[in-house]
């Protein structure tokens, strides 16, 4: 005979928060499933390790899947799918709605650049026979993390008489690749006594390219130097000077992997933020025939400030609702208004190893689902965006009553640091918006880890946001 359950074990239940069951609360089918989603991030994540990349191959998915270039004039209808291109370097799918966008549109916004080294405007220099990139780092990277590491050389060049050349160097293993040095621990006592964001200074992340010169009997100078360009020269058709016209970094030259005995993670570079990009594709290449129109916008520049006119702070994804809005026979800004947005973008999972550096009963976890963060930023909440009670309570309801993983939980410590996301660019819009992304480890090192579970809950956080009939 079952137990009876006391009047404090049954008001317990009612009111209190249980403890998140996390993965063990899925069958087999859905692990099965959640790695099987996991797959085909990994191919995005090595084949979109930057924002040009990122978008051919989103372009590429988004044909099979029976989406057409965007035309400004063209009528649309409900179930047409539609990409639009930003400059090479953001992208908008569309899945036009039974609605149309009439009652707001329904967003899904990732960002798909992450940090690296990029070029200086003049890179190639000599030194004691050795031949260098000059490099600028981008974006909140530890700048002791890249060295020592093998390095791809990726971008574009545009040369004086306009044609591009994009170039891609060093993800083969086949192929050489290049390397920032560190000082060897013999010689680095000083370097050792500094802090650490000192220990490498950014004028110092120096990327070898070549030991070898020219023509060792020639009396010119900088012979090291001229083979690196004589190389670049004969495989790309390039000049020294169209480096003046180009946009070229390092990224990690390693491919993504499975992490643990178990498989249960993937390790790699570029998680923040295709880790939360893909699933968010997906969500609208799956759509159907959704009640209102569903936009997944992946942009740039997050990890600086989202500035210029590829980033979320430029007026193209507003012009783009604009324009289905006068389709509609509506005013843009009033779309906007009725328009709801999940910014997904990740968040610090809580690490064990550092565990003084956050606040256990609001961070998140590995392998429980996606985590809403209701507001970033830092401080006192400077820089950020503070979705509403409301709006948290629909998304709320929206996981629970999906059966989706999810958790709540902030970037750390208060006094601990901080960061942002593009959620408050999307909220001076006057758009509902939260933040809902993937728990990382080891978040903007070269090497990032995720759970496969909680990439696949992403997946269907997006798609049910999508879908939805309300």
């Amino acid at each position: 005979m079952a137990e009876e359950k006391s009047k404090t074990t049954l008001l317990k239940e009612k009111i209190m928060m249980t403890e998140p069951k996390g993965v063990k609360a899925l069958s087999e089918e859905e692990i099965k499933k959640a790695d099987s989603f996991c797959d085909g991030y990994k191919k995005f994540l090595d084949n979109s390790p930057v924002e040009r990349e990122a978008v051919r191959y989103t372009v590429e998915l988004a044909k099979k899947a029976g989406f057409a270039e965007y035309e400004q004039d063209k009528e649309y209808k409900a179930g047409d799918r539609l990409y639009y291109v930003n400059r090479d370097k953001a992208v908008a799918l569309a899945v036009i709605g039974k609605n149309g966008v009439k009652n707001g549109a329904r967003l899904a916004i990732a960002h798909i650049d992450s940090p690296r080294v990029d070029l200086k405007p003049n890179p190639l220099f000599e030194a004691n026979n050795l031949a260098f990139f000059k490099t600028h780092y981008y974006g909140g990277l530890k700048k002791y993390q890249w060295t020592t590491i093998p390095l791809s050389l990726h971008g574009s060049v545009v040369k004086l008489d306009g044609t591009r050349v994009d170039i891609c160097w060093g993800d083969d293993e086949n192929e050489s690749c290049f390397c920032i040095t560190d000082l060897l621990p013999h010689l680095a006592r000083e370097q050792a006594s500094k802090p650490m964001a000192k220990a490498i200074e950014g004028e110092n992340l120096n990327v070898i390219l070549g030991s070898r010169p020219y023509d060792a009997d020639s009396d010119e100078k900088d012979l090291v130097k001229l083979n690196v360009m004589a190389v670049l020269n004969e495989k790309y058709g390039i000049c020294e000077g169209d480096f003046l016209s180009a946009e070229l970094c390092l990224i990690p030259s390693f491919k993504s992997r499975d992490i643990g005995f178990d498989r249960s993670m993937i390790g790699g570079y570029g998680h923040d933020d295709k880790v939360c990009a893909y699933p968010a594709v997906m969500a609208a290449l799956d759509v159907e025939m959704p009640e209102q129109t569903c936009i997944t916008y992946l942009t740039d520049k997050e990890e600086t400030g989202s500035d210029g006119n590829t980033g979320m702070q430029s007026d193209f994804l507003r012009f783009f609702i604009y324009d289905l809005a006068k389709q509609d026979g509506v005013d843009g800004y009033r779309v906007l208004s009725k328009s709801t947005c999940l910014s997904a973008d990740v968040n610090a999972a809580f690490d064990p190893t550092f565990a003084s550096a956050y606040e256990a009963n609001n961070c998140s976890y590995i392998n429980n689902g996606v985590i809403i963060s209701k507001y970033t930023g830092h401080g006192g909440k400077y820089d950020t965006s503070d979705a509403s009670a409301e709006y948290m309570g629909k998304i709320r309801a929206m996981l629970e009553n999906n059966d989706i993983l999810w958790q709540v939980g902030e970037l750390g410590k208060v006094d601990g640091g901080g960061g942002g996301t593009i959620a408050k660019y999307v909220a001076n819009m006057n758009v509902d918006v939260v933040d809902l992304g993937v728990p990382v480890l080891s978040m903007h090192a070269p090497f990032e880890i995720v759970s496969k579970t909680d990439v696949y809950m992403a997946y269907r956080a997006f798609f049910t946001f999508f879908d939805a009939k309300d």
